[in-house]
């Protein structure tokens, strides 16, 4: 059984879509970021940094937290969107999410959506690299089916709930038709649609 301590951010549902991919047995404990329920000393035993998600394999007495390093976890233990052969690849991809998309468009949606009008600088810069997020993921799109290759990967998995926010970004997926393939494609996952809806409200994909 896996436990996934997490939250209904796109980190959180990284976890969730991959759980319902591979099929695993899971239950979700809700952490209320809002609550700072994250700073607990019970949480920081397994997460050093005070993030979510956190995983706990309980049949291997074992918790795993940074969300790419749990997407790793499950890929090995389960055998698939983690091909062995393409390992190389898929870890570019993975990591430039973790280091890079993902980061980023969290301090577009810090200063565009929920802080707008407050620091004109930082709206700018976060836009700007939001824009060339779009652009360079598109760019990329347009000589691969998927992100690290011809086939589905945890680097797709870790992306996907980030460009999901889209109506957040006021970027304009819709212009990106590489980008707005693959999430076209990606949003019609049964599974993803599940992982999607983390806490079982009824949340629905955003569509472009």
């Amino acid at each position: 059984m896996i436990e996934l301590l997490t939250a209904n951010t796109p980190n959180g549902k990284k976890i969730s879509i991959m759980l319902e991919e591979i099929r695993f047995e899971y239950k979700v404990t809700k952490i209320n970021i809002n609550k700072d329920e994250q700073f607990r000393p019970k949480f920081k035993k397994i997460s050093p940094f005070n993030k979510i998600p956190v995983i706990i394999d309980h049949d291997n007495k074992l918790s795993i937290f940074e969300s790419g390093a749990i997407l790793m976890y499950l890929g090995e233990k389960s055998g698939k969107f983690y091909d062995i052969h393409n390992k190389i690849s898929i870890n570019q991809w993975l990591m430039g999410q973790m280091a890079y998309v993902g980061p980023m468009l969290g301090q577009h949606h810090q200063f565009h959506y929920y802080n707008s009008g407050k620091s004109e600088f930082g709206e700018n810069r976060y836009f700007k690299i939001a824009e060339k997020i779009y652009k360079d993921l598109d760019e990329r799109l347009l000589s691969s089916k998927f992100l690290a290759g011809k086939e589905y990967t945890i680097a797709d998995i870790a992306t996907f709930p980030w460009i999901a926010r889209h109506e957040w970004h006021d970027i304009g997926l819709i212009k990106f038709k590489n980008l707005t393939r693959w999430y076209l494609e990606i949003s019609n996952r049964d599974a993803v649609k599940k992982g999607y809806d983390l806490l079982q409200k009824g949340e629905k994909i955003p569509l472009p």
